[in-house]
């Protein structure tokens, strides 16, 4: 082991490797970075408008006169960490004096883990309501880049894992774990994630979820009026409120029914049909569709119920599965539009694992919603950067090789004569593809909203 005194001399001169004394090493490289590739989230941030929303628009209910780091320059330093895969608050105290971070942040030093959570703790009601503000512009903006031909709400829950007597959080007995149960809304054609709200951990999937759409299905219905609106759920939000909901707003559904024996009874002749149909044959899958109307007790009024019964391949037992709907294709056409909402798990994964949705341990509740909102905007970043500029063949990539390939690149910076120059590694096998992104983001047709 190398003394400390001793340690210390090794970072301002040169060392050899004992295995290799032809190899020499030492501190004294300049400012180098791993993040060069947020150059281009920056620049996309800024095209886009969010940087002078988030200026325009947020602000905690903070009562000093003063701070050096003020509240939109963290939020913005947030984003940028959680999209290079910084989550944890005390990695700002390892980003200091970071080159690619304090050039797209103008700062000389980064906020450091401490001020970074005196600005969660400032948090509440208020910046909820901003965060909700913030989402509504930017969609605005990005539909006014690339407007969309009709919206697909994809509606579902998940469990966030929590640690310790946390307010709200409980058991939860369908996922039998403790946690809080947010509800959870992305547009299902291009993963955008329109809505997220955290939620106690006992509360069921489809609690709220009525009060939860309407007002995002309102704000397509005002701002888009012809467009198409669509709405799938499991059915765990099989619920009046939520049928109610997309009824009074003109928004088709497809969300399926828990399966029981009112349901198989109403199906019954098309289920007697297959078993005599399949009687010879045990060995092959076999498949028939049909509907009826049907009326729970708790229904204000009968609705049209899709089905599906199957009778898988070596089994003489059948499957059941039914749907709820307003949408008027043929059964087999709504059942396989409502089994595509299988993508969700795919965004509801990526949320997860890729901008660290459960990274949700104050112990305020309040605090939590809001740190959850903010990783929701900086998915919601990334994700529009991926879609409307990202170079082509990078498009479909999952956002850890992503990150990889074209924000992990190493670069030397350079001052000089008032200029900075950021010196990218010369062996990046993806400078293609940088280039491309950049030329896509000068592109953008500029709209009002961006202006």
């Amino acid at each position: 082991m190398i003394p400390s005194k001793e340690l210390s001399m090794t970072i301002l001169t040169t060392t050899s490797l004992e295995s290799n004394k032809r190899v020499k090493i030492n501190f004294d490289g300049g400012d180098l970075s791993s993040d060069a590739g947020l150059l281009l989230i920056k620049e996309f941030a800024a095209r886009v408008g969010l940087i002078s929303l988030v200026k325009k628009t947020f602000k905690t209910n903070d009562t000093a006169s003063f701070r050096f780091h003020v509240d939109t320059d963290n939020l913005m330093q947030i984003i940028y960490q959680i999209i290079a895969a910084y989550f944890e608050d005390d990695c700002a105290d390892e980003l200091t004096n970071e080159p690619v971070f304090t050039e797209i942040l103008q700062k000389e030093v980064l906020a450091s883990q401490p001020t970074l959570s005196r600005f969660w703790n400032r948090m509440d009601e208020d910046t909820l309501h901003q965060f909700d503000l913030i989402d509504q512009a930017m969609r605005d903006t990005i539909y006014s880049i690339r407007h969309p031909d009709m919206m697909l709400f994809d509606l579902d829950s998940t469990l966030l894992d929590t640690y310790g007597a946390q307010e709200g959080e409980a058991f939860n007995y369908h996922y039998q774990a403790h946690g809080y149960h947010p509800l959870l809304c992305f547009d299902g054609l291009t993963g955008d994630l329109l809505k997220i709200e955290l939620r106690d951990g006992t509360k069921y999937c489809s609690h709220g979820s009525g009060a939860f759409m309407a007002p995002l299905m309102q704000e397509f219905r005002t701002k888009h009026p012809s467009m198409d609106l669509y709405l799938r759920g499991d059915s765990g939000f099989a619920a009046p409120e939520l049928y109610e909901a997309c009824e009074e707003n003109d928004c088709k559904y497809a969300i399926r029914l828990k399966e029981n024996g009112i349901l198989r009874e109403l199906a019954s002749e098309e289920d007697t049909a297959l078993y005599q149909a399949t009687a010879g044959n045990a060995t092959d899958y076999a498949v028939t569709y049909g509907e009826f109307d049907y009326q729970a007790g708790s229904w204000s009024h009968p609705r049209r119920v899709v089905f599906k019964i199957e009778k898988p391949a070596n089994q003489i037992i059948h499957m059941y599965t039914f749907v709820v709907t307003t949408m008027e294709m043929e059964p087999y056409k709504v059942i396989r539009y409502y089994c595509g909402r299988g993508k969700m798990e795919n965004f509801i994964k990526e949320g997860k694992s890729g901008f660290d949705f459960s990274s949700v341990s104050s112990h305020s509740r309040i605090v939590n919603a809001n740190r959850l909102r903010v990783h929701a905007l900086a998915y919601n970043l990334f994700n529009w950067f991926r879609r409307l500029v990202l170079a082509a063949r990078m498009k479909k990539q999952r956002v850890d090789t992503i990150r990889l390939k074209l924000l992990k690149i190493a670069a030397r910076v350079v001052h000089s004569a008032g200029y900075i120059t950021f010196k990218l590694c010369s062996s990046c096998p993806y400078k293609k593809e940088f280039f491309e992104t950049l030329a896509n983001i000068r592109n953008l047709k500029a709209a009002p909203l961006l202006e």
